[in-house]
């Protein structure tokens, strides 16, 4: 018999956890945010991990190669450590993935050998996005109202935005002054201090006899159709969210124009973040309080990502690569807080870990594929036809929301009718 997830699963009301304890419930949910942000601010291993296997003086299929063996790791590590919230429990899972991270990324940062670097890569990547998942299964079970899981979603991807934001910047600041592997170290210490911070205030994680079997868990979460619907559409929106670090890069160099320019889309699309989050979430948690479906701002933000950054295959100068990337930045936003916010809807609660680590595998997903379709339709089309895909990404996860829609309007019937 499997153990369960850390917390009990959250109650149907609010008013029925006396007030203290709802503080303190929410009070870990923020704590996690916080310690999340700071793992993301100092994230500098794969945004520098090309950089240093360039220092191994490997070749471009080498280091592609490598790169490849890290977002396998991510992807599997989303669903494997999602599973292990609930069987092991939410702090052990996250206490023993921030350990594992400040173990393997030096490591990752020292590897003298193709073969190290590959062996560490692969594990770096299994627990690069470990937060994500256990702090997902968190708010589902501390957090019963869809206004607050609402505010606490949209303030979630502004933290990993500020985050990758600061990355970006400080990495690039530090690294001409402490050298590559320093990186990889401090890394490291914010992935420990996480570690450390998650065990202190974390519950302890306690088994139930109840609880059920992991193979009923896996069960049910393969044959929920909820459950793959919203993974096709996140995936298929999210693919041009990775165009941003992957396609626009291919674009930008088909137009001659320099690395600079590029740098500065990246600028702009960390400055709509900030400028646009505050407003878009107070926004989106004034429409969770009407108690309807939030399917259709998916389906829009769909669009809006797709035909936003798809537009840049028609850019010709940094201004107009610098227009589509803002353009997506109000999708982006409105995917991650609906999509979190229904996740947590049709989730169980024994597998609350499992279906946050399979949603969380549609961004390593897309993050593998968007370069792939970007340099295929490059090839083949050249500019044009990366925008008509990228569109085509963005239109197929709009209309995969119809059936979502429907799928969760049944299953609502099923559990209001009567017996």
């Amino acid at each position: 018999m499997s153990t369960t997830r850390a917390f009990t699963p959250a109650v149907s009301s609010s008013a029925a956890l006396p007030s203290d304890a709802t503080r303190e419930r929410l009070a870990v949910v923020w704590v996690l945010v916080v310690g999340a942000t700071l793992v993301r601010a100092a994230g500098f291993s794969y945004p520098f991990l090309s950089y240093r296997l360039a220092e191994l003086h490997l070749s471009t299929h080498g280091i592609s190669l490598v790169l490849a063996f890290f977002g396998v790791g991510w992807l599997a590590g989303q669903v494997v450590l999602g599973r292990a919230a609930d069987v092991l429990g939410r702090r052990t899972t996250l206490v023993g993935a921030m350990a594992l991270a400040a173990l393997a990324l030096p490591v990752l940062g020292e590897a003298a050998t193709p073969a190290a670097a590959v062996a560490a890569a692969v594990v770096a990547g299994l627990v690069y996005d470990a937060p994500r998942p256990v702090i997902s299964a968190v708010v589902a079970d501390h957090v019963p109202d869809d206004v607050t899981r609402t505010r606490i979603a949209g303030w979630r991807h502004f933290g990993i935005n500020i985050g990758a934001a600061i990355t970006g910047g400080v990495g690039g600041l530090l690294v001409d002054i402490t050298g590559l592997s320093t990186l990889f170290w401090i890394n490291a210490g914010a992935c420990a201090l996480f570690a450390l911070g998650a065990a202190y205030y974390m519950p302890a994680d306690h088994a139930r006899s109840t609880a059920p079997s992991g193979n009923s868990a896996l069960h049910t979460a393969l044959h929920d159709p909820q459950l793959w619907m919203l993974w096709f559409t996140s995936f298929a929106a999210l693919i041009p969210v990775a165009g941003l670090f992957s396609i626009l890069p291919l674009l930008m160099a088909h137009a001659e124009l320099p690395a600079a320019a590029y740098g500065w889309t990246q600028v702009a699309s960390a400055g709509a973040v900030l400028v646009l989050s505050v407003p878009l979430n107070a926004w989106l948690a004034r429409r969770a309080t009407r108690g309807t479906s939030l399917i259709p701002l998916m389906a829009c933000s769909a669009l809006i990502l797709g035909l936003g950054l798809g537009s840049a295959g028609f850019a010709t100068t940094t201004l107009g690569y610098v227009l589509a990337a803002c353009i997506g930045i109000p999708g982006e936003i409105i995917l991650f807080v609906t999509a979190t916010v229904t996740l947590d809807h049709i989730a169980p609660a024994h597998a609350r870990g499992l279906y946050a680590g399979i949603w969380g595998a549609t961004l390593a997903a897309a993050v593998i594929c968007a370069p792939l379709l970007a340099g295929w339709s490059l090839t083949n089309g050249g500019p044009h036809l990366v925008a008509a895909m990228t569109a085509l990404c963005g239109l197929l996860g709009a209309a995969s929301c119809m059936p979502l829609a429907a799928l969760m309007r049944h299953q609502s019937q099923l559990t209001t009718s009567p017996a």
